[in-house]
């Protein structure tokens, strides 16, 4: 099954992208640069956080890693912080740009950051590699994967059958791809016969305009802002979701050493107090939270980008009918155990983990707090 265009919205032609590179902290106005290892801070709280409530006397730093860049997908976290939620819960949240799942799943389990953003299914992998370093889900905010194939109308591709004997091309480590072979056998197609071409992720969109590859793998709010820009419209692609063709994954999580989360219950729930408080918040008032992220971003953020970014996110990964029914936050058993199966023979694990080997929620608010607003309460990006 493939789709090129979103539910609610027709898209601009094109939308001028440009990639940057951030170190982020706490601010308003701007990102303030730190160093590879966040200093550990009591002053760190800008004085947004300290106006919206008096700010305890000592703070807590908890460091926090993205996935990758800051993207308008990370506007429930901006917003919190600019609203001063994380110092009304007595935390000095400090940030940084990520460089992959594989690589906060590193650095978390090597103690350089206590919690991040990162791919589950990456992490499944992690565990079973490093078994003395576990990481554990706490959360899971985006109920959906934003994993997808991308094609140019024109190649002729319109179905995932038609990619056999097709050449594709992605980063060594996207997830998508290392997914593609159970993809690959769900939808009933030979997975040995598609040839992979490996470059650098700044390189993956210019490759597929270029057409050294005729499909590209990633995550679909990473890769549409530089095909758009590079003169395609939504009629000129087709996008195929992993989720719309068996694979009913899970997106980006909360995740955390398993000795940190233990030895500190107080501050992770704290922490996710104040995160879901910027997620109802941004459900609520999506511009608010957009401008939250241009303002901690740097001068080679592009609004339009991060916007269509957002957008993506409101309109395919946040909100459905599990999220209603479960709340915010959380997973249905049977959904992420069928996942983890999938996992288990995609990276050819030699063990299938339990489901509280990968995911607790004994760390989420409770539900009430954790319901999405009313469809009627939900804002718009303008």
């Amino acid at each position: 099954m493939k789709r090129n265009s979103f539910r609610n919205r027709s898209l601009p032609s094109q939308i001028l992208y440009n990639g940057f590179s951030l170190i982020a902290a706490l601010g308003l106005a701007a990102c303030q640069p730190q160093s590879a290892t966040p200093p550990v801070s009591e002053d760190a709280t800008s004085e947004a956080q300290t106006a919206s409530a008096p700010a305890p006397k000592s703070l807590t730093t908890v460091r926090f890693t993205l996935s990758w860049l800051l993207q308008g997908v990370d506007a429930p976290l901006t917003l919190a912080l600019e609203r001063g939620y994380f110092a009304e819960e007595g935390i000095d949240l400090q940030f940084e740009r990520g460089y992959g799942s594989a690589d906060t799943a590193s650095k978390i389990a090597a103690g350089q950051y206590d919690l991040g953003f990162g791919d589950m299914y990456s992490m499944i992998e992690f565990n079973e590699r490093n078994p003395d370093d576990a990481l554990l889900v706490v959360a899971v905010p985006y109920n959906k994967a934003p994993f997808a194939l991308v094609t140019l109308a024109e190649s002729g591709i319109d179905s995932i059958d038609e990619f056999e004997g097709r050449t594709l091309g992605a980063p060594a480590g996207d997830a998508p791809r290392r997914l593609w072979s159970v993809l690959a056998e769900e939808v009933g197609v030979d997975g040995e016969s598609v040839e992979w071409v490996t470059m650098e992720p700044r390189l993956r969109e210019s490759f597929l305009l270029q057409g050294q590859v005729e499909g590209i793998s990633g995550f679909i709010y990473s890769m549409l802002p530089s095909l758009l820009k590079g003169g395609k419209s939504m009629d000129d692609l087709n996008i195929f979701y992993y989720t719309d063709n068996g694979l009913d994954f899970y997106g980006n999580v909360v995740m955390g050493r398993t000795d940190y989360l233990e030895e500190n219950p107080e501050i992770v729930q704290a922490f996710m107090r104040a995160y879901f408080r910027g997620i109802q918040d941004m459900l609520r008032d999506p511009e608010a939270g957009l401008e939250s992220v241009i303002a901690a971003g740097d001068e080679l953020m592009e609004r339009e980008d991060e916007k269509l970014r957002l957008q993506i996110a409101l309109e395919d990964l946040l909100l459905n009918e599990e999220v209603e029914r479960l709340g915010l936050g959380t997973v249905d058993p049977e959904r992420l155990q069928q996942t983890i199966d999938q996992t288990v023979v995609g990276f050819g694990l030699e063990r299938t983990p339990s489901l509280d080997e990968v995911f607790v929620d004994d760390y989420l608010p409770p539900l009430e707090d954790r319901l999405p607003p009313d469809a009627s309460e939900v804002g718009t990006l303008q």
